[in-house]
């Protein structure tokens, strides 16, 4: 059977249709829990990260497609009191992420590897003070939900702190909590304002059903089934990519995903395809969309699962696109904070911005147009997303340059 091939045009609008992209230009009432629920499972993962340059990042993906909501109402589906109404939880997924609830145990493996997989500091606590992670689980058992500093008061415990060389200053209270963490055998129940996780055990926050196949359970779900699961997850979130792409949404390693991929072949999961200009095999899932036209118009998180495989961006999109956070300021070539702005189907520039909440002021000190855009009609594009991200934002101006 020959395999279908696809244009990159095509293959764009497979990608954004897939991420849930052109909602937004639908009429459509207030946003509420049921669309925010909607574009979580469709995307299944939400990458959360610190930098508050814009806002958390997490709160960036659900704006860009359904536009302007309370960010309140998405808090609500990660911290609601109701065990059986809590639609998210925090877990390494692709990085520190959210993920929707049922996702959780498909996770099992990499938690029941946590001495293994983890890192640093996580690592060395489990082997060196395994005294010390009992008595934590025991706090956190006994009175949680706590963040670490609550632990830490609990405890009593006035260990020195260690910093490692890739940059974390944690406490052991806080090393023992993430290696719990990690491990499955406690779980967040949301953030504080600061954006301190607070810690909890699963059965205390998670819905029945979920906590009941927990990594150490009789119902957990093995290591084969939870790849399976995830890859499935990612198909459908991608519409079409690479195995390279398939493994990177969850970050699941090569010898996981090319175990799993003549079980999800076999199975109708993926279907081989090509695209024009792309040498590697691609898979489609088979139930993209495949539009004629997406009418999106949005200002993308660094962060943003579209953007996550940077071969995939540029491949299907023509963008090379590198996070500069981290790059010393004099060698940035777009900005610290840059935001891709994505126009039809297109990625036709950078905007780099801040939000200055104590003068109610989105700043935007640079924009940089990719190579034929940027003319009037793009510009006023831009110029309406950006009144829409400020009020977003609660920001009451827009100031360029």
């Amino acid at each position: 059977m020959t395999e279908p091939v696809l244009s990159r045009a095509q293959a764009r609008r497979i990608a954004l249709s897939a991420q849930g992209f052109g909602a937004r230009f639908r009429p459509r009432g207030q946003v509420g829990g049921a669309q925010l629920r909607a574009v979580a499972d469709r995307l299944g993962v939400v990458q959360i990260d610190s930098v508050n340059a814009v806002t958390r990042s997490q709160y960036l993906p659900f704006y860009s497609r359904l536009g302007p909501y309370d960010p309140a109402r998405l808090d609500a589906l990660r911290d609601g009191p109701r065990r059986d109404r809590r639609h998210l939880v925090e877990y390494w997924a692709h990085e520190a992420s959210l993920v929707p609830a049922a996702t959780w145990p498909l996770l099992g493996f990499r938690m029941r590897a946590a001495r293994d997989e983890a890192w640093g500091s996580m690592r060395r606590v489990a082997r060196e003070e395994p005294g010390l992670v009992d008595r934590v689980r025991l706090a956190v058992a006994a009175h949680g939900p706590l963040t670490a500093r609550a632990v830490e008061q609990v405890l009593a415990h006035d260990a020195p702190r260690r910093r490692d060389g890739w940059g974390w200053n944690w406490s052991l209270v806080k090393a023992a909590l993430e290696h719990l963490f990690w491990a499955g055998e406690v779980t967040s129940a949301g953030r504080t304002r600061a954006f301190e996780r607070r810690y909890a055990l699963p059965e205390a926050v998670l819905p029945p059903g979920v906590a009941a196949r927990g990594p150490y359970a009789p119902g957990a779900v093995a290591e084969p089934e939870g790849v399976l699961g995830l890859l499935r997850i990612a198909a459908r979130a991608l519409g079409v990519g690479s195995e390279q792409c398939l493994r990177d949404y969850f970050r699941l390693s090569p010898a996981q995903t090319q175990a799993a991929l003549p079980e999800l072949l076999a199975a109708g999961d993926l279907v081989p395809t090509r695209i024009e200009g792309w040498h590697r095999p691609v898979y489609l899932h088979p139930q993209a969309a495949s539009p004629r036209r997406v009418r999106a118009r949005a200002l993308l998180s660094p962060f943003d699962s579209l953007i996550w495989q940077r071969d995939r961006t540029r491949a299907l999109f023509g963008f090379d696109y590198r996070l500069e956070i981290y790059v010393p300021a004099a060698r940035r070539v777009h900005g610290y904070y840059v935001l891709p702005f994505l126009l039809g189907d297109a990625l036709v520039g950078r905007v780099d911005a801040r939000a200055n909440r104590a003068t109610g002021v989105l700043r935007v000190p640079a924009v940089h147009w990719e190579p034929g855009r940027g003319g009037g009609a793009d510009r006023a594009e831009l110029a309406a997303e950006l009144e829409s991200l400020a009020s977003f934002l609660g920001l009451e101006t827009v100031r360029r340059g």
